[in-house]
């Protein structure tokens, strides 16, 4: 793992999402690249370096938010785009190369009753570039007890699970697996990758209207430190492909949820 992106809102609370990451790239010698996109309006009578100026604004402002947290020899670089924030996020991507985006689940404008806001849910089903959300005031630790959900074990690709395999080696993680079977599931679905199967400690299989439900049955039993899903459109956050918001009666967590990316369906 060698490029975290942090995307930065407007929330007074961005430093801490940037302290965890700090905290989280010192175990894999990683850099950051705080990340704010910004859109410019240009009208009859504006003028012509309004752009200039309000990119200017936007990187003092990162650095406000850098100054803020303990880099603790953890290189953090400022990115910027104009124009719209998953256009930002791939071309950044091809640039850099990003391992891991990590991010608050929602900006401080977004009412309490949302879980994913419509900047963060775009980022979750607009990228394959896989996320970790990390809830408001969160202090990093080590990641000791890994629940991974999912309503299929087929994954067409291996590569999508390297954050969690990195993770699972990093910290001798325990990973327990929880297959729910949703309505509609086949016998395929029930077959689980190989490569996910050898990371794991056990393997529960449970039934319900939808993944989520397994997840609230059995989290008191597993305990987890941190939750990792998948990003498919009939998957855990299939709600986003409706809409770009996912509200807590749908979903919440009050640990860090790790979203892998997957072949699109």
């Amino acid at each position: 793992m060698k490029n975290i992106l942090v995307p930065i809102g407007t929330s007074p609370n961005s430093h801490e999402t940037l302290q965890y990451a700090v905290d989280f790239a010192t175990e894999f010698s990683a850099k950051i690249y705080v990340m704010e996109v910004f859109s410019v309006a240009v009208g009859r009578g504006s003028m012509a370096n309004i752009g200039e100026k309000i990119a200017k604004g936007v990187k003092e402002h990162l650095r406000e938010v850098i100054e803020k947290v303990d880099a603790k020899n953890v290189e953090i670089k400022i990115a910027t785009y104009k124009g719209d924030l998953t256009d930002g996020l791939k071309e950044i991507d091809r640039e850099l190369g990003t391992d891991l985006i990590i991010m608050a689940p929602r900006s401080n404008d977004i009412k309490e009753e949302i879980y994913l806001g419509p900047a963060s849910g775009a980022i979750v089903k607009k990228t394959n570039i896989p996320v970790l959300i990390v809830p408001k005031g969160t202090q990093y630790q080590p990641f000791k007890n890994v629940l991974t959900a999912f309503g299929s074990g087929v994954l067409k690709k291996s590569r999508a699970l390297e954050p969690l395999l990195l993770i699972q080696r990093k910290f001798e993680a325990k990973v327990n697996l929880l297959l729910v079977k949703n309505p509609g599931y086949t016998e395929a679905d029930l077959e689980i990758n190989t490569a996910l199967i050898n990371i794991s400690s056990n393997v529960t299989i449970t039934e319900h209207a939808n993944t989520y439900l397994g997840v609230l049955e059995h989290f008191q039993s597993h305990q987890p430190d941190l939750l990792c899903v998948f990003r498919r459109k009939r998957g855990f956050f299939k709600s986003l492909w409706e809409k770009n918001t996912i509200p807590k009666s749908e979903f919440s967590a009050r640990i860090p949820v790790l979203v892998l990316r997957v072949k699109k369906d």
